[in-house]
């Protein structure tokens, strides 16, 4: 039987949906005390253990690091009981450290889960990344337009002026003139800080969220990510893989890629059905974040599933002493 065949969405999903909640709890006493390094390593912890309970063969795609940068859910790790089906596991035990740290909004845990080979293996460099929501026609932006025409096809597919077009992108040196042009056309721009896995996101709830479209470059596993996410809720997403070096070239070579310049599509990021879920570890325009009352933490989980569509949010009231 193939791991497609094998591969129980609906029976996992709800697992999935704890394994994230462990990590946004395990990292809820150092929001805002100014340790990235601490909250990270909690949720890693976290994950980890809840992720050893269920009855997967799993290898973690996209995680922490190599093995010699992450000693736990680095790419290549083996988790679950070694039972159950072959999975593909992306995650990001924390979203957002410096967020958490500092107690910014859009900190999240992000994990995502789909049957074995589903998921390119992005090496850690950087990824020209592009993303609107569901409901426009296929194509009606790309990576080969300028920042400014696609603002301007986007708008008219909308059927609105550019002026009514808002952009999330992260505010980043690099981006400084990608900023100015799209400012140009009359277009607004959310700028974000981190979490360019939520910035990706908002587009596919843009009514909720004021995004209409993410553009940018940032790193290549949260845009495995990212497609995931959109692959449970609709929407577009381009990615292209960036070099700076030979090194970079290389670890893109041990991980498979073989064809520099390509433009990825979301299904071609992300190949068969997943499964994804995210907590709020601060609050954010798509989770809100920890809540504390005496004797109990409270966390707001998006759980997906893109063989449906189906969008859950869920709320753990979760006793602690």
């Amino acid at each position: 039987m193939s791991n497609a065949a094998e591969f129980q969405d609906r029976m996992l999903s709800l697992g999935l949906a704890r394994v994230s909640e462990a990590a946004a709890i395990a990292s809820a006493t150092l929001v805002g005390r100014g340790d990235e390094k601490a909250a990270d390593q909690a949720a890693v912890n976290a994950m980890r253990e809840q992720l050893n309970m269920l009855d997967i063969a799993g290898v973690v795609v996209i995680g922490e690091g190599e093995r010699d940068e992450a000693p736990m859910l680095y790419i290549g790790e083996e988790v679950g009981t070694g039972t159950g089906p072959g999975v593909d596991i992306a995650l990001d035990p924390l979203e957002g450290t410096t967020l958490t740290a500092k107690d910014m909004p859009n900190a999240l845990t992000v994990i995502a889960m789909g049957p074995r080979g589903s998921m390119l293996h992005a090496p850690d460099v950087y990824m020209d990344k592009l993303a609107v929501g569901p409901g426009y026609p296929e194509g009606v932006v790309s990576l080969d337009m300028s920042p400014a025409e696609r603002v301007k096809a986007l708008a008219a597919a909308k059927g609105c002026a550019c002026e009514d077009i808002t952009v999330c992108i992260l505010e980043r040196p690099r981006h400084e003139d990608m900023i100015a042009e799209v400012r140009s056309t009359g277009a607004a721009i959310r700028l974000i800080t981190d979490g360019d896995v939520a910035g990706v996101m908002h587009c596919a709830e843009s009514e909720t969220t004021g995004i209409d479209m993410y553009m940018g470059s940032g790193g290549a596993p949260e845009g495995v990510l990212a497609a995931a996410a959109l692959k449970c809720m609709g929407g577009q997403m381009f990615g292209r893989l960036l070099f700076r070096n030979d090194d970079e070239r290389g670890r893109a070579s041990k991980a498979g890629i073989t064809d520099f310049d390509k433009i990825y599509t979301r299904d071609e990021l992300v190949t068969q059905d997943v499964i994804f879920a995210a907590t709020g570890v601060t609050d954010g325009s798509l989770l809100s974040g920890i809540k504390r009352e005496v004797g109990y933490l409270t966390t707001e989980t998006i759980l997906m599933r893109s063989k449906t569509g189906s969008v859950r949010r869920m709320i753990y009231r979760n006793p602690v002493s």
